[in-house]
Protein backbone atom coordinates (compact mmCIF):
# COMPACT_ATOMS: atom_id res chain seq x y z
CA UNK A 1 0.00 0.00 0.00
CA UNK A 2 1.48 3.38 -1.00
CA UNK A 3 1.08 6.28 1.36
CA UNK A 4 0.59 9.90 0.22
CA UNK A 5 2.57 11.40 1.85
CA UNK A 6 2.04 14.65 0.57
CA UNK A 7 -1.58 14.46 2.30
CA UNK A 8 -0.01 12.75 5.50
CA UNK A 9 1.81 15.77 6.34
CA UNK A 10 -1.22 18.36 6.25
CA UNK A 11 -1.80 16.37 9.62
CA UNK A 12 2.14 16.24 11.38
CA UNK A 13 1.10 18.08 14.08
CA UNK A 14 -1.36 15.87 15.24
CA UNK A 15 1.11 13.49 15.69
CA UNK A 16 3.68 12.83 18.65
CA UNK A 17 7.06 11.00 17.80
CA UNK A 18 7.90 8.40 20.57
CA UNK A 19 11.61 6.72 20.85
CA UNK A 20 10.53 3.61 22.60
CA UNK A 21 12.41 0.24 23.37
CA UNK A 22 12.07 -2.90 22.99
CA UNK A 23 9.67 -5.14 25.50
CA UNK A 24 7.64 -2.10 25.39
CA UNK A 25 3.77 -2.29 26.20
CA UNK A 26 1.87 0.15 24.07
CA UNK A 27 -1.69 -1.29 24.77
CA UNK A 28 -1.68 -3.75 27.64
CA UNK A 29 -4.53 -6.76 27.08
CA UNK A 30 -7.73 -5.41 29.01
CA UNK A 31 -7.46 -1.39 28.60
CA UNK A 32 -9.14 0.89 26.40
CA UNK A 33 -7.12 1.44 22.93
CA UNK A 34 -6.93 5.12 22.34
CA UNK A 35 -4.27 5.76 20.03
CA UNK A 36 -3.12 4.32 17.20
CA UNK A 37 0.98 3.87 16.20
CA UNK A 38 2.59 4.15 12.64
CA UNK A 39 5.66 2.37 12.88
CA UNK A 40 8.73 4.80 11.16
CA UNK A 41 11.41 2.29 13.21
CA UNK A 42 11.58 -1.19 14.08
CA UNK A 43 8.55 -3.80 14.90
CA UNK A 44 5.47 -4.88 17.37
CA UNK A 45 3.84 -7.78 17.75
CA UNK A 46 -0.13 -7.98 18.99
CA UNK A 47 0.15 -11.13 22.09
CA UNK A 48 -2.98 -12.10 24.23
CA UNK A 49 -2.73 -14.13 27.33
CA UNK A 50 -4.25 -17.70 27.04
CA UNK A 51 -4.34 -19.16 30.56
CA UNK A 52 -0.39 -17.84 31.45
CA UNK A 53 0.99 -18.66 27.81
CA UNK A 54 2.13 -15.71 25.62
CA UNK A 55 0.16 -16.40 22.41
CA UNK A 56 1.76 -14.08 19.48
CA UNK A 57 -0.42 -13.66 16.17
CA UNK A 58 0.69 -10.76 14.19
CA UNK A 59 3.62 -8.71 13.65
CA UNK A 60 4.22 -5.05 12.16
CA UNK A 61 7.05 -3.73 10.90
CA UNK A 62 8.40 -0.38 9.22
CA UNK A 63 5.76 1.96 7.29
CA UNK A 64 2.86 -0.20 8.57
CA UNK A 65 0.23 1.67 11.43
CA UNK A 66 -1.24 -0.75 14.18
CA UNK A 67 -3.90 -0.33 16.79
CA UNK A 68 -6.45 -2.51 18.51
CA UNK A 69 -9.04 -1.46 16.20
CA UNK A 70 -11.58 -3.13 17.55
CA UNK A 71 -11.13 -1.18 21.08
CA UNK A 72 -10.24 1.55 18.96
CA UNK A 73 -13.72 1.60 17.24
CA UNK A 74 -15.70 0.85 20.35
CA UNK A 75 -14.58 2.00 22.87
CA UNK A 76 -14.39 -1.70 24.48
CA UNK A 77 -11.36 -3.22 26.43
CA UNK A 78 -8.47 -4.83 24.04
CA UNK A 79 -8.18 -9.12 23.61
CA UNK A 80 -4.27 -8.34 23.30
CA UNK A 81 -1.31 -6.36 23.74
CA UNK A 82 0.82 -4.00 21.60
CA UNK A 83 4.18 -4.83 22.35
CA UNK A 84 7.89 -3.19 20.96
CA UNK A 85 9.96 -6.00 20.13
CA UNK A 86 12.88 -3.88 19.15
CA UNK A 87 13.94 0.09 19.67
CA UNK A 88 11.31 1.78 17.41
CA UNK A 89 10.38 5.07 16.60
CA UNK A 90 6.51 5.45 16.12
CA UNK A 91 4.14 8.46 15.73
CA UNK A 92 1.08 8.08 17.58
CA UNK A 93 -2.47 9.65 17.02
CA UNK A 94 -5.21 10.25 19.61
CA UNK A 95 -8.77 8.62 18.33
CA UNK A 96 -9.97 11.91 18.27
CA UNK A 97 -7.53 13.38 15.82
CA UNK A 98 -7.41 10.38 13.68
CA UNK A 99 -11.17 10.61 13.78
CA UNK A 100 -10.41 14.18 12.31
CA UNK A 101 -8.43 13.13 9.78
CA UNK A 102 -10.11 10.81 8.03
CA UNK A 103 -13.12 12.86 8.14
CA UNK A 104 -11.62 15.49 6.15
CA UNK A 105 -9.39 14.04 3.78
CA UNK A 106 -11.06 11.00 1.52
CA UNK A 107 -7.51 9.77 0.29
CA UNK A 108 -5.94 9.07 4.05
CA UNK A 109 -9.51 7.53 4.71
CA UNK A 110 -9.20 5.22 1.89
CA UNK A 111 -5.62 4.53 2.41
CA UNK A 112 -7.22 3.68 6.24
CA UNK A 113 -9.78 1.04 4.89
CA UNK A 114 -7.09 -0.86 2.92
CA UNK A 115 -5.07 -1.14 5.75
CA UNK A 116 -8.12 -2.70 7.88
CA UNK A 117 -9.01 -4.88 4.88
CA UNK A 118 -5.36 -6.09 4.58
CA UNK A 119 -5.07 -7.12 7.79
CA UNK A 120 -8.97 -9.11 7.80
CA UNK A 121 -6.69 -10.99 5.10
CA UNK A 122 -4.39 -11.64 7.68
CA UNK A 123 -6.78 -13.15 10.45
CA UNK A 124 -8.13 -14.94 7.66
CA UNK A 125 -4.85 -16.47 6.23
CA UNK A 126 -3.81 -16.91 9.54
CA UNK A 127 -7.30 -18.75 11.00
CA UNK A 128 -7.15 -21.20 8.15
CA UNK A 129 -3.53 -22.02 8.76
CA UNK A 130 -4.09 -22.86 11.87
CA UNK A 131 -6.94 -25.25 11.52
CA UNK A 132 -5.83 -26.74 8.05
CA UNK A 133 -1.93 -26.76 8.18
CA UNK A 134 0.62 -28.37 10.48
CA UNK A 135 3.49 -26.21 12.32
CA UNK A 136 6.11 -27.19 9.49
CA UNK A 137 3.60 -26.12 6.78
CA UNK A 138 3.05 -22.68 8.50
CA UNK A 139 6.69 -22.18 8.86
CA UNK A 140 7.50 -22.89 5.28
CA UNK A 141 5.16 -20.34 4.64
CA UNK A 142 6.64 -17.61 6.91
CA UNK A 143 10.06 -18.68 4.94
CA UNK A 144 8.43 -17.81 1.73
CA UNK A 145 6.02 -15.03 2.25
CA UNK A 146 7.32 -13.33 5.33
CA UNK A 147 11.38 -13.84 5.67
CA UNK A 148 11.42 -10.51 7.77
CA UNK A 149 9.66 -12.32 10.19
CA UNK A 150 12.52 -14.93 10.77
CA UNK A 151 15.31 -12.10 9.82
CA UNK A 152 14.01 -9.59 12.90
CA UNK A 153 11.58 -11.91 15.55
CA UNK A 154 13.13 -13.49 18.26
CA UNK A 155 12.64 -17.06 18.01
CA UNK A 156 10.09 -17.66 20.82
CA UNK A 157 7.55 -15.19 19.52
CA UNK A 158 7.67 -17.03 16.52
CA UNK A 159 7.24 -20.30 17.98
CA UNK A 160 3.97 -18.65 19.37
CA UNK A 161 2.85 -17.22 16.27
CA UNK A 162 3.34 -20.94 15.20
CA UNK A 163 1.29 -22.53 17.37
CA UNK A 164 4.03 -24.36 18.63
CA UNK A 165 7.08 -24.77 21.04
CA UNK A 166 10.50 -23.13 20.59
CA UNK A 167 12.45 -26.88 20.64
CA UNK A 168 9.72 -27.86 18.22
CA UNK A 169 10.52 -24.86 16.62
CA UNK A 170 14.17 -25.81 16.58
CA UNK A 171 13.61 -29.36 15.23
CA UNK A 172 11.89 -27.69 12.35
CA UNK A 173 14.42 -25.13 11.28
CA UNK A 174 17.16 -27.77 12.02
CA UNK A 175 15.71 -29.86 8.54
CA UNK A 176 15.61 -27.21 6.66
Amino acid sequence: MQRNEAEWLRYASFFKEEKIKAKTTLLAEGHISNRAFFIEKGAVRLWFNNAGNDVTFQFFFEGESVSSIESFRSGKASLYSIESIENCIIRSISKEHLLEVIEKSPLIKQEMEDSIFNRLINYQHLFLSRIKDNPETRYNDLLANHPKILQRVPQHYIASYLGITAVSLSRIRNRK
